[in-house]
């Protein structure tokens, strides 16, 4: 049994192997259950500037330190600073220094457009890699490639920052993973079997949400096209600060939540399979913001518990999701979330 903190979710986890990798009977590769937690977009300033993202931060943390048993490795979903100041990053990199498990991190369009990584990959380290766990292979993207834009209207590094930090930016481009990318993922792909679990770190969605907010990868198609022979693949991105769930031929996606701020769901896009959050009360500064946990389960697939702070946990299954009795109706009498 695990439990998260407060009133977070209670876990049963079945069929615990003591061996890193099972081999089914029917000769089918099969992982070994495990958890992981998350944490994402929390969007720091320098301490002077904001204190709130900071506590919230801390707060995530001590969440993901209170777990019992301990999650094998938590994940940070990228943002972790707000306009890209090495001193919001190295602020942000000691906090998540007081984390118990091993971290593992992603890249996103505010810890970068700054100085173009630069401060970023000097404290974190390269912004796309692999690694493998109990019979897992992770991939790790950075999926907020943009087209040059601020050279030919001669922008300074702090004016692109400042572009790129904008929800509906007027002169910005759609994200994308890129082609040198892609090539790297191809490669790195061919060592892996079909068989075996994929799971995919990207900041943006991979796939096309709402063009005008940027939740939006271009490229999202030919990704996909990559990891098209994997039998099992789940896909989690930050950047949309939200409860969001999607499902597109062999892929699986959850979205994070933020510990800084929750965005509305988009005018039009949000997935069939997404059991909408209501809108969060504007008089309590964290509600509809938290952090997460994810089940990997024998099969390869994720089973996601989301803990907003300020309300009860909701979770996800695969179960659910693949016998089309998710998202649940809402309760009679009601019409769906308060947006």
């Amino acid at each position: 049994m695990r439990t998260g903190t407060g009133a977070a979710a209670v876990t049963l986890l079945a069929g615990i192997s003591p061996f890193g990798l099972v081999r089914a009977a029917f000769g089918e590769e099969k992982a070994e259950p495990f958890t992981f937690a998350y944490l994402s977009d929390a969007h720091l300033y320098v301490k002077n500037i904001n204190q709130k993202f900071v506590d919230a931060l801390v707060k995530g943390v001590q969440n993901v330190n209170d777990m019992n048993p301990a999650p094998d490795f938590v994940f940070f979903g990228g943002d972790l600073a707000q306009l890209g100041h090495p001193d919001e990053l190295k602020l942000g990199k000691e906090i998540l220094s007081d984390l118990k498990p091993k971290l593992h991190i992603m890249v996103g369009e505010h810890d970068w457009y700054r100085d173009m990584g630069e401060t970023w990959k000097t404290l974190f380290g390269p912004d796309r890699y692999s690694f493998d766990h109990k019979g897992i292979h992770f991939v790790v993207l950075n999926s907020v490639i943009v087209k040059d834009y601020w050279t030919p209207n001669k922008m300074t590094p702090e004016q692109r920052m400042l572009a790129m930090a904008q929800l509906d930016n007027p002169k910005g481009e759609a994200f994308t993973v890129g082609e040198e990318q892609r090539d790297w993922l191809q490669t790195d792909l061919k060592k892996v079997k079909s068989e075996t679990p994929v799971v995919v770190f990207s900041h943006s969605p991979l796939y096309k949400l709402y063009r005008p907010w940027n939740f939006w990868t271009d490229d999202a198609e030919e990704v996909r096209k990559l990891l098209s022979r994997f039998k099992t693949v789940t896909v989690f991105h930050g950047h949309t600060h939200q409860v969001l769930t999607n499902r597109i031929g062999n892929i699986t996606f959850h979205g994070f939540l933020s510990t800084s701020w929750p965005w509305p769901y988009a005018p039009k896009g949000t997935p069939e399979l997404t059991l909408q959050m209501d809108r969060p009360d504007p008089f309590f500064s964290t509600d509809g913001c938290g952090w997460g946990i994810i089940d990997m389960l024998g099969s390869g697939q994720a089973d996601k518990t989301y803990e907003p702070w300020n309300r009860s946990p909701m979770k996800v299954t695969y179960e659910e999701i693949a016998s089309g009795k998710w998202p649940p109706a809402y309760p009679q009498g009601s019409s769906g979330p308060s947006y």
